[in-house]
């Protein structure tokens, strides 16, 4: 049964007089209790993908196409009864430095109570909160703290709590591991992972494939506002398609192979100023005069991949 589908999706943000095409008309979809990992560089509208499906993008973007979330087309559902029936009920989202978002004049405790509040929750707070801080694998007196008597990795663990106070049928994760030491990031990861295990819908969004690789079953790659490769992350690690993918891969150092790390030439192209041609034209190694015409069509099998090479 598909879960979320994603189909044409396009958000463009209005700014300073010129169009910043964040999104470019992408598609997949993910199963029930499946998980799905979007990477790319920074700036390649990973975010927005994420902000589009909570419905929380600023007021200058635009957006068009269909975002379905359970059957439900959420783009078409109104702003209140979205965050009355669905927004962190439903799906809720760890934004990106999470940890900063928490409120230094509250407690831990307080802000629950607050998000329980916004939505609506009428039994007792008490016990739910006490059972999602529980969940994460933090001890009850952290209930009791300011944000800045405790650690990074628990104000990132008191943000998942948050996240699933609700008990949403998905989490939206962006780079949840983000400025933690090597430990914490592990033991992020393992929450995620238990998470996941227990039937929880998890898209992680991260530059980091490594991350990605111990949470998803599918993988779509993000380059310049479109995804252009998509497919099970099993076939793609293996055998990537698109000469960005193969890029990324073979940035991983690994401790059992001696392949020289590459790094690639220049950078991905002005959002306000894109080319007509293939996004990754300048700084492909495998770039044909067609690439430079024309956008490359998608080209399908188990999943897909934007590139000439596959016409």
């Amino acid at each position: 049964m598909v879960f979320l589908s994603v189909n044409d999706l396009d958000v463009q943000y209005q700014s300073q007089g010129k169009k910043v095409h964040a999104i470019d008309h992408i598609s997949f979809s993910l199963q029930e209790k499946e998980s799905i990992g979007i990477a790319g560089e920074s700036g390649c509208g990973k975010s927005t993908l994420g902000l589009a499906i909570m419905k929380t993008l600023q007021e200058n973007a635009s957006v068009s196409g269909e975002i379905l979330f359970d059957g439900k087309s959420i783009l078409a559902i109104p702003d209140p009864e979205f965050t009355k029936n669905i927004r962190w009920k439903q799906i809720s989202m760890v934004f990106q430095g999470a940890m900063n978002s928490l409120d230094p004049v509250f407690t831990i405790k307080k802000q629950f109570e607050e998000i329980l509040k916004k939505h609506d929750f009428h039994e007792d707070y008490k016990q739910v909160i006490e059972s999602a801080i529980s969940s994460v694998g933090l001890p009850r007196s952290v209930l009791d703290k300011y944000p800045h008597e405790i650690s990074g990795g628990m104000k990132q663990r008191v943000v998942i709590a948050m996240a699933l106070i609700l008990k949403p049928k998905m989490v939206i994760a962006d780079e949840p591991t983000t400025a933690l030491d090597v430990l914490v990031q592990a033991q992020i990861m393992t929450l995620l992972k238990n998470l996941k295990k227990s039937g929880l819908g998890i898209m992680l969004i991260s530059h980091d494939l490594g991350i990605i690789s111990e949470i998803a079953e599918k993988i779509g790659i993000m380059y310049a506002g479109q995804i252009v490769e998509f497919g099970l992350l099993s076939d793609i690690y293996k055998n990537p398609k698109h000469p960005y993918t193969f890029a990324l891969l073979n940035s991983i150092p690994s401790l059992n192979n001696t392949t020289k790390i590459t790094s690639l030439k220049g950078s991905p192209p002005s959002m306000t100023n894109l080319p007509s041609g293939c996004r990754f034209y300048d700084r492909c190694p495998q770039a044909m005069e067609k690439c430079k015409k024309e956008p490359p069509k998608v080209m399908t099998s188990s999943g897909f991949v934007m590139c000439w090479l596959y016409e």
